[in-house]
């Protein structure tokens, strides 16, 4: 059975979520931010060299990275629901997604929300690429969800899992406030009742 390390505060829900969307048992370990530091404590680093999280341990597989443990799931799951026929166009719209999420939209993301917990007089010389990369991938996550209702075509697959945790840390930080089409998608996905019970549990 599979152990998901599950850190608050962080995108290990989606692990989660995919596990309860498949309906597969699993154990969930939780870890507590430092109150202070507000970093992973030392126990994830017994599980990980790396120190985050989700960590998956499944017998002899150790396994950090969201892109990598979803694959590592779906492959270990007799439904094929969560992912597209391989070589199908969705198949690549579905790859594509699942490594946009931490590949491209992270980043400034992440960014944003870090330099937010900074106190700094002025602008910082990444403000202007922060902002262009977020304009530039938000334009692109709306038009794609207003000719489409999910990521990977018009059935729900792991992609909007990636997918959807990194958009609600963007809402948090209000990146997404003139975005009609993300905000739709969301309301919409956050009625799932697999993320119901994700949320709950993590």
């Amino acid at each position: 059975m599979i152990t998901v390390h599950h850190l608050n505060k962080s995108r290990s829900k989606r692990v989660i979520w995919l596990l309860e969307e498949l309906e597969m048992p699993y154990i969930l370990v939780k870890h507590q931010r430092d109150a202070r530091s507000n970093l992973a404590p030392k126990s994830l680093k017994l599980i990980h060299p790396l120190a985050k999280a989700p960590i998956i341990v499944d017998d002899n597989i150790t396994l950090c990275e969201s892109g990598a443990i979803m694959e590592y799931i779906l492959n270990q799951s007799a439904s094929e629901q969560l992912r597209p026929a391989k070589n199908s166009p969705e198949y690549y719209q579905y790859l594509e997604w699942l490594h946009f999420a931490e590949g491209s939209l992270a980043l400034p993301v992440i960014s944003t929300l870090l330099m937010a917990m900074e106190k700094r007089a002025g602008t910082s010389p990444l403000d202007h690429y922060i902002a262009k990369e977020i304009a530039l991938d938000f334009s692109y996550v709306d038009n794609t969800l207003s000719r489409q209702t999910y990521f990977a075509g018009e059935s729900f697959t792991a992609a909007d899992i990636m997918m959807t945790i990194i958009l609600e840390i963007a809402g948090s930080l209000k990146l997404i406030d003139d975005r009609t089409h993300i905000k739709r998608y969301l309301g919409a996905i956050q009625q799932r009742p697999a993320y119901q019970l994700a949320s709950k549990q993590g």
